[in-house]
């Protein structure tokens, strides 16, 4: 089987604050930006690989959630444990030092791993978790 990575799906809850993290603080591309009904889907992605993407999506925008549902995913989000993504750099210090001048919300700073990986963490605007792995 030939089966890739496509597209994975993180939520946001200001679109406007998405694309200044993703664009302007981690570099990504903007690929499509839409709007339906008062919300709006934007996808991301690293320039050169237009095959690998990240739609940033509002939580509210599934029909078969329920309010308590949609409250519990606003909680998770605020507290930063609803979703999570794992990107990799071979330039794992500059990287870091890119996205802390850029005010991105530093979690970890870049540390060895017992489990034999080198990376760190930041927070997107809507609490999602980012870890960056070097790679080595």
């Amino acid at each position: 089987m030939d089966i890739t990575i496509h597209a994975s799906f993180l939520p946001h809850d200001d679109p406007d604050a998405s694309i200044g993290f993703y664009r302007d603080i981690l570099g990504f591309e903007i690929r499509n930006d839409v709007g339906f009904g008062g919300m709006r889907w934007i996808t991301v992605g690293p320039a050169g690989q237009p095959g690998t993407s990240i739609v940033l999506h509002p939580p509210a925008g599934d029909p078969g959630i329920t309010e308590t549902e949609r409250r519990t995913i606003g909680e998770m989000m605020a507290k930063g444990t609803y979703a999570l993504v794992t990107l990799a750099t071979t330039d794992l210090d500059g990287t870091f030092d890119k996205l802390r001048a850029g005010g991105a919300e530093v979690v970890q700073e870049p540390t060895e791993q017992p489990y034999g990986i080198r990376d760190c963490a930041f927070r997107d605007p809507a609490g999602n978790l980012i870890r960056i792995n070097e790679v080595r």
